[in-house]
């Protein structure tokens, strides 16, 4: 009797355990966005959006501080609402698309600040461009899928940061130099998310 307690006592532990190590995510680019919002001349407060990120994460709830985040965001994928303006963001006036087709940001230190809330700080690089960024960070679930049952995370988080830091300052101070970012993230464990995007090019190649 006392042998099977300890036994489940164990087994009971043992899942705790590995219920608590650090997870692996990949990010959904079809649910994940990263919006960058200015002041144009103190008129209006244009948006614009970076789609089709690429990005894998590490999540340690327990061990917040144990975590890590890689985001690549692929210029091709910028848009303002506007065919004209996208061209011009994406011109040698700022992105410098061609010649820079992506930004990256990759975490160096993550902090938590609060029940769900963390601080994420890391460098990123635009053109040729590295500078620190902080994230504020909220956590906003993690538990499994409600359609799949695949363990999933959501975070959402703000950052403020001046565009000439990045080589894309063209009309501030008109303009506003300083740009605020929103990001909304929903990320797929690794190795699942890997097996229903295969399941998915499957299916397509054979219809």
């Amino acid at each position: 009797m006392h042998k099977s307690l300890f036994a489940a006592m164990a087994t009971t532990l043992l899942c705790a355990g590995l219920q608590a190590a650090p997870v692996s995510y990949t990010l959904d680019p079809n649910h994940s966005q990263v919006a960058a919002t200015w002041v144009h001349f103190g008129l209006s407060s244009p948006t614009a959006n970076f789609g089709l990120i690429d990005g894998t994460l590490i999540y340690d709830a327990d061990a917040p501080e144990k975590s890590s985040v890689q985001v690549v965001l692929p210029l091709a994928g910028l848009d303002a609402h506007v065919a004209d303006f996208n061209e011009h963001l994406r011109s040698e006036d700022f992105f410098e698309a061609a010649k820079y087709p992506k930004a990256t940001f990759t975490s160096t230190k993550v902090e938590q600040v609060g029940e769900g809330r963390l601080k994420v700080t890391g460098d990123l690089t635009v053109k040729d461009h590295t500078r620190p960024v902080v994230l504020d960070v909220v956590v906003t679930k993690v538990g499994p899928h409600p359609m799949s049952g695949t363990p999933a995370a959501g975070f959402n988080a703000t950052a403020k940061l001046k565009r000439s830091d990045f080589g894309v300052g063209l009309y501030a101070p008109n303009v506003s130099d300083v740009v605020e970012l929103r990001i909304t993230a929903e990320a797929l464990e690794a190795k699942a998310y890997a097996a229903m995007k295969a399941k998915q090019a499957a299916k397509k190649k054979k219809s």
